[in-house]
């Protein structure tokens, strides 16, 4: 493709391999012989057969098809010599899509679940337990020498291993228009009250200085509460010390924070800064794609999104449309303390998966084989620019050997994901216990319906917690803190 980045070739064993012994029957091939997918992928067991064909499941971080996804999916198969299926929902709908699925039990062979999912679907024996094939495995090795084998371990169950994260959990850190902050005469603040001085100026005065007041507002999030753990990092300078779900205190026995006073502080805070129009007022409604749309479109001026290349993003999106592209990543507010890192998402191998051991090897240990495929997962297959693709080149498990794209992002882009990783710390991993699985979702509805309430409807916070005490809210979250304290 002319003006592209060149295309990745195989290697003339791999395309020998694709020739003779990589060809493979609908239930797989015993890789064995002289020259076969184990001269690139490792060396394996007679006991894995190459699967002819693998169906994922995965959400818009993979690249989607207006954006180059045939020419991923082509290339992939190419390395692999494997038939690639993939099912991609939209974005904002993607665990909607999940659930459905897993409802059905017409599984995908892998697929890509949050935290919350990920425990959850384990605990229902819907995932392959893949220990045995990670243990020892080429994967392992490769982790542990990058350091990063306690990622792993993070998102072991009972000590068992039910998916693989190709990169660290990451984390969002909030970025303001440096163009704004200039306009309104102000320097990035430090505190809260800062913060909210800021978010009013933003709002009443001029920050994108078109000549009109009062034509923009400061902050939008993709939600009030996000919809999977950490649940706050869209809007932490709101929660500050609060969190609507289940955390381990500092005497290791589980809470749910969502009952404490530090959240009816939280959403007293929020519904103030909303009624004043400070915060998007389709805040409820908004996907993360909505939120960057009017950021680009200079609506907001302060955006909490994810650290690392996203920086670059931003600012790139920005200058393309006729913005200062100029972004200043803060560090957390003095009440804030942190950032919160997330559990990152688990790729996982389902339960109606045929040939586990296969899918493990062919697609799991080559997105992290720190060559070509994984360059292939990491960058567009159709952009110049290494623009990201699935897997960001800063915050990989196992590192790329020779990362082509090591110097497309700046230093002060660099800096933001320094600074998030510096002032972050990670969220919990409830386990998946039974009480979780059976109540969790139900009561993060009856949750999200109260902080809805409180916000966009402006009812009392005091009224609201005490038409929640009529539900079976009080009941579902005390099982859950029960379980998992017996745990």
């Amino acid at each position: 493709m002319s003006g592209k980045r060149p295309i990745l070739l195989c290697s003339l064993i791999l395309s020998a391999c694709m020739l003779t012994a990589c060809g493979g029957s609908a239930s797989g091939t015993a890789v064995t012989g002289a020259l076969t997918a184990s001269d690139v992928i490792g060396n394996l067991s007679p006991s894995y057969d190459k699967p002819t064909s693998i169906t994922i499941m995965v959400d818009g971080t993979l690249i989607t098809q207006e954006n180059g996804r045939d020419e991923f999916e082509a290339r992939w198969e190419a390395l692999t010599g494997i038939d690639l299926i993939i099912i991609q929902p939209e974005h904002d709908v993607y665990y909607d899509e999940v659930t459905k699925v897993f409802e059905s039990g017409d599984l995908p062979d892998a697929v890509l679940l949050s935290s919350s999912y990920y425990t959850t679907y384990a605990a229902k024996q819907l995932l392959a337990d893949i220990t045995p094939y990670y243990s020892g495995s080429d994967l392992e090795s490769k982790v542990n020498a990058a350091g990063n084998g306690s990622l792993i371990d993070g998102i072991k169950i009972n000590g068992k291993l039910y998916g693989i994260t190709p990169t660290r959990g990451n984390g969002c850190v909030t970025y303001i228009k440096k163009a704004w902050l200039d306009n309104v005469g102000m320097s990035a603040p430090t505190n809260y009250a800062e913060y909210l001085e800021m978010l009013k100026a933003f709002t009443e005065k001029d920050p994108d200085g078109d000549g009109v007041n009062g034509n923009t507002y400061g902050v939008s999030a993709a939600g009030i509460t996000n919809n999977e753990a950490p649940y706050i990092n869209y809007l932490p300078e709101f929660y500050q010390d609060a969190y609507p779900s289940f955390y381990q205190k500092d005497d290791g026995t589980w809470t749910d924070g969502f009952f404490e006073d530090s959240m009816k502080s939280a959403l007293e805070r929020i519904q103030d800064a909303y009624s004043k129009g400070y915060i998007d007022k389709t805040i409820a409604e908004n996907g993360t794609g909505d939120c960057r749309d009017k950021f680009y479109a200079n609506e907001y001026g302060v955006f909490t999104y994810w650290a690392g290349t996203w920086a670059k993003t931003l600012s790139n999106k920005l200058v393309e449309a006729g913005i200062d592209g100029e972004i200043v990543a803060i560090p957390p507010l003095e009440e804030t303390g942190t950032y919160l890192e997330r559990v990152a998402p688990v790729w996982c191998i389902t339960s109606s998966c045929k040939n586990p051991s296969g899918v493990y090897k062919y697609f799991l240990e080559t997105m992290c084989d720190g060559g070509e495929v994984e360059e292939l997962w990491t960058y567009s297959p159709i952009s110049d620019k290494y623009a990201k693709n699935h897997i960001d080149h800063l915050l990989a498990t196992v590192p790329l050997v020779n990362d082509p794209g090591a110097g497309s992002i700046s230093a002060e882009q660099a800096a933001a994901l320094e600074l998030f990783n510096n002032t972050s710390k990670m969220a919990d991993l409830p386990y998946g216990t039974d009480a979780y699985s059976l109540y969790n979702d139900d009561l993060m509805a009856l949750k999200k319906d109260l902080v809805k309430k409180v916000v966009i409807d402006g009812v009392d916070v005091a009224t609201a917690y005490s038409e929640i005490q009529a539900t079976d809210a009080v009941f579902m979250s005390q099982a859950i803190v029960d379980s998992l304290n017996a745990e």
